[in-house]
């Protein structure tokens, strides 16, 4: 066999595992084999790059970086349907329908809540992707399109052109999940998957998007060259011969039937791993949809039922507060069981205090639930006239429920938020924190090594790092001896770190990595530190009153002085390594732009806060010097516009090593 007769065995094989895995739910081919033979592909494209095909597995997430997306002009305009909201306006629907055209036949269809999108295939290869938009011109996110297993990159048939139509959403099972890890990394959490998706999807680096874990149902062929077909329920089955996954779909022969089927989608939707919104009726004759036309927005064809969200009163028999990886406080209605989108409701979220307040839920009150894009239950309102008279307005409690530690509230928001140092219910978090890499940069302890050893026992504080012992953590799973020798080597390693990159670790509100580095500088030891008051910390600059605040309030607390006492009878340094070089930079602000050679943009920036410059990332009138490495772009264009001072690397290094 040649190289090219293999490479294109491989790539058969490879698609055809990915049809089944992603699809069918049915794989053959074992994951090493998988990433056996993908590997091989890599080898073998790698030493002949001429044969690299768009199509090819390989090229899934093998996309550059954006730096926008492109417009698309749809050969086909997208369309958006018809909203009904009862099932007397889609017996209204039906009638008009049935007025038109005679023995009319529907297709009944889960209306998924996700981001519409075209895909375009030339002989069978997929060439271009893009999102609705306004329904005529959309994004061009072919690149991320590709890092969806479940799309084929090159059909059995090879018609000269087809364009289909489907929704891009999130499973639900990957959407807990990736909201798991944006806690643990102290990340904003997305609201629903529908709002996931799009995210994803609109990456400009395909490798998020890859990593994000998206699907798509095929509903529809919006061009087809060299086929043709009488039915809707007809392009469907010829769809998913050409390995595509379609929506599931229902025929029924009365507009009756369709209503009937709605309800039952509508009462079945929590089996489905995607949300859904409503449910989809379409005409299934292309012959009668051609006679039925489009009005200027909608087409006459096809309607989407949108179920409204269902309310039932049920009454407060406790509110429960649960602490977060993140230590905020969140309050929980525990409610008489209520029936709701087809599952039992016994809880619902109150959000926080403010919420709580502003609709004066209190417990034994009788209120009206729901559930929140079809997933989260929460309270709607509270029906004051079944109010027993014994009750009284609910405070979030002052004190954690689950260590003890004083809470305090955010000062640009609502949430109330622990604020102990070994909360076991912070743990998680905080250990992924003092590990990262601007913090104690313990290497190969990330979210899952921290999961498993927090599993195992084996940690109950970022204490617990420095007694850890190579054969308990060998014990684990995916670790084994190597694995393990590594990362006691790791953690043994940073105990040398700097004191800055210790109180970096520590996260205490308003304490990054800048303020840090500002704070080691200046103080020299971590006794000097804990020995300072407020006044003396806002004598530091850039430590304003609420960052004195959180550190002494931080220093003060007793789980605090506990986790010190470990660290240092563990061995952790506690002094600052920055010899004291002054402030000669002080006042000074910097602009960094193109590529340095002595050292990276992170390095150059660390010695002018060193020496008590500020780093910027846009130029402006206030900008002091701008330094331009090579390939300098707008930045040096923008400081040469308004005549900033521009340092090349030689002048700039020259600043730096000035002793004067």
């Amino acid at each position: 066999m040649d190289i090219r007769q293999e490479i294109e065995q491989l790539r058969q094989e490879l698609e055809r595992a990915n049809y089944e895995y992603y699809v069918l739910d049915a794989p053959t081919m074992s994951d090493y084999d998988f990433d056996h033979n993908l590997r091989r592909l890599e080898e073998l494209e790698a030493a002949h790059p001429e044969l690299i095909t768009p199509d090819s597995p390989t090229q899934r997430v093998g996309g550059k970086v954006a730096e926008g997306f492109a417009e698309v002009v749809h050969q086909v305009p997208l369309e958006s349907l018809q909203d009904v909201f009862s099932l007397e306006e889609l017996l209204e629907f039906g009638q008009r329908v049935e007025e038109s055209v005679e023995g009319v036949s529907y297709d009944v269809e889960p209306k998924v809540d996700g981001l519409s999108v075209a895909l375009e295939y030339e002989n069978g290869v997929f060439v271009r992707g893009a999102t609705r938009g306004d329904g005529r011109v959309g994004e061009d996110v072919t690149q991320n399109l590709k890092t969806i297993r479940s799309i084929p990159l090159r059909l059995p048939d090879s018609l000269p052109r087809l364009i289909v139509r489907g929704e891009v959403f999130m499973p639900k099972s990957v959407f807990h999940k990736l909201n798991e890890e944006r806690e643990l990394a102290g990340q904003p959490l997305f609201a629903n998957p529908r709002n996931a998706a799009a995210g994803s999807l609109r990456q400009l680096d395909p490798k998020i998007a890859a990593a994000r874990k998206l699907d798509i149902l095929v509903f529809n062929i919006q061009y087809a060259e060299g086929i043709t077909f009488k039915e809707h329920t007809e392009t469907l089955d010829y769809l998913e011969s050409q390995h595509f996954r379609v929506i599931p779909r229902s025929s029924c022969r009365s507009i009756e039937d369709c209503s009937r089927r709605v309800e039952a989608i509508g009462d079945g939707r929590e089996n489905y791993d995607f949300d859904i919104d409503g449910a989809v009726i379409k005409v299934n004759s292309l012959a009668d949809r051609e006679t039925l036309g489009s009005t200027a927005k909608f087409p006459r064809w096809a309607a989407a039922y949108k179920y409204p969200p269902e309310q039932k009163p049920s009454r407060i028999v406790d509110i429960v507060v649960q602490v977060g990886r993140t230590g905020v406080l969140t309050p929980k209605a525990v409610v008489e069981p209520v029936r709701l989108a087809g599952t039992t409701v016994t809880n619902a979220t109150l959000h926080n205090q403010d919420f709580i307040t502003e609709k004066d839920v209190r417990i034994g009150d009788t209120v009206l639930v729901q559930k929140a894009g079809e997933i989260i239950p929460e309270i709607v309102s509270v029906l004051k006239e079944k109010r027993p008279q014994e009750t009284k307005p609910y405070r979030l409690p002052d004190h954690c429920p689950v260590c003890g530690a004083a809470v305090v509230r955010d000062e640009d928001g609502v949430a109330i938020r622990c604020t102990g140092a070994e909360c076991p219910a912070q743990l998680m978090r905080n250990l992924v924190h003092f590990a990262s890499r601007d913090a104690m940069d313990i290497e190969g302890l990330g979210p899952a090594n921290v999961e498993n050893l927090v599993n195992a026992g084996l940690l109950k504080t970022p204490g617990d790092l420095y007694s850890l012992q190579e054969e308990d953590v060998a014990r684990l799973d995916r670790m084994g001896k190597k694995s393990a020798k590594n990362l006691i080597e790791a953690i043994e390693n940073s105990k040398k770190n700097d004191l800055s990159k210790l109180l970096n670790a520590f996260g205490i509100r308003q304490v990054g990595q800048k303020a840090a580095q500002v704070l080691a500088r200046q103080f020299g030891s971590m006794d000097a530190l804990t020995a300072a008051g407020e006044e003396e910390l806002t004598a530091v600059p850039d430590i304003g009153s609420i960052t004195a605040q959180s550190l002494t309030a931080w220093f003060s607390a007793p789980q605090s002085q506990h986790l010190l006492e470990t660290l240092k009878a563990a061995g952790v340094n506690m002094e600052s390594h920055a010899a004291p070089v002054g402030d000669r930079l002080a006042g000074l602000t910097f602009v960094l732009t193109g590529e340095l050679t002595g050292f990276t943009r992170k390095e150059a920036g660390d010695r002018i806060q060193a020496l008590g410059g500020k780093v910027s990332g846009s130029v402006s009138k206030k900008t002091s010097y701008v330094v331009a490495g090579e390939a300098a772009g707008s930045k040096l264009r923008k400081a040469q516009e308004l005549g900033i001072p521009i340092l090349d690397e030689p002048d700039f290094l020259a600043m730096l090593e000035d002793e004067k």
